[in-house]
């Protein structure tokens, strides 16, 4: 197999895990990279000094390439910055931000730099800031998503009639027939989340792996648009929110039911109720908790065998 993200990564895959807060340490991201895919260190829940130790934990973990997730919202974003500089990080994923101010200095440090869109108008401004690749992210996904709504099979063939640059789908993926179709759509590689939250080395709580496992359609909704979206699985914290809506609450009392760590709270700390549990559409398809080598090898060799049928039609 070979391809331009191949090429760029240095990987054997083209399957990237996605870099999710809470849920993507360095044993996840060592793991995933030492069977062929590309690890991603989710920096966006983690202080300096953690992130720090979960790159060093990593690289003694693996040889292969791994990159850190910094979304530059965070307080933090320019000490994450210097630490994967210092700590020379191969791969950088950018998101939830401008990539223009950081894809220069990155780079000249050679660093490759992959920044995270869920529009066109956001697509051609990574473009025009230089960045290496991007993450095209439908409105599937889990976590924090974009306005627009548009669904990846929507979002990957409209970016790949605008871009020449490498292009990685992201949203809904979670097997090889999914990764197959994203590819035929125009993407180089797919980015896989939820699949990989329900894996034995995710930082993820037990019992947000297994409340993902129970899940069934309709049970995740993307919502929080006045503040930034985020798709969650529906549970009394969500209720608080639908109840707001109800009683057209404002920003700022959103943001008081929101407070702080709820996050850490559900998917860390197994809050299922009051907690936040951040995951994708696909979690309905999910049926067990498995080791990342195992995923990603069920994914190769479902790809294969899609492939190769397809061929002889």
């Amino acid at each position: 197999m070979k391809n331009r993200i191949l090429d760029l990564f240095s990987i054997k895959y083209p399957i990237v895990q996605a870099g999710m807060v809470w849920c993507s340490g360095w044993r996840l991201a060592a793991a995933v990279s030492n069977s062929g895919g590309l690890g991603v260190i989710g920096a966006g829940s983690m202080s300096p000094d953690l992130l720090k130790e979960h790159v060093q934990k990593c690289r003694s973990n693996t040889h292969n390439n791994f990159a850190v997730n910094i979304p530059l919202f965070s307080k933090y974003t320019s000490t994450h910055i210097d630490i994967i500089i210092k700590e020379n990080v191969p791969i950088a994923f950018t998101s939830a931000g401008n990539p223009e101010i950081w894809t220069k200095k990155l780079q000249s440090h050679g660093i490759i730099v992959v920044h995270v869109i869920s529009n066109l108008k956001f697509a051609l401004k990574a473009v025009n800031a230089g960045v290496d690749a991007l993450v095209c992210e439908g409105f599937e996904a889990g976590g924090h998503n974009g306005r627009d709504e548009t669904t990846t099979f929507c979002l990957v063939p409209l970016i790949k009639k605008h871009v020449t640059i490498p292009m990685i789908a992201a949203g809904g993926i979670s097997c090889g027939k999914s990764m197959l179709a994203a590819i035929v759509l125009g993407a180089d590689a797919v980015q896989i989340g939820s699949r990989f939250v329900v894996s034995d080395e995710s930082s993820a709580h037990i019992n947000f792996k297994n409340q993902i496992l129970a899940s069934k359609e309709g049970d995740t909704i993307l919502t929080l648009k006045e503040l930034t979206p985020v798709r969650m699985l529906k549970n009394n914290f969500y209720n608080k929110i639908e109840y707001a809506y109800s009683i057209k609450a404002n920003s700022d009392m959103l943001k008081e039911i929101l407070g702080k760590g709820r996050a850490k709270k559900g998917m860390f700390l197994g809050d299922l109720d009051d907690g936040e549990l951040e995951i994708g559409q696909v979690a309905c398809l999910l049926e067990s908790i498995q080791p990342a080598s195992l995923i990603i090898q069920e994914i190769i060799n479902e790809f294969n065998f899609e492939k190769n049928r397809l061929i002889k039609l």
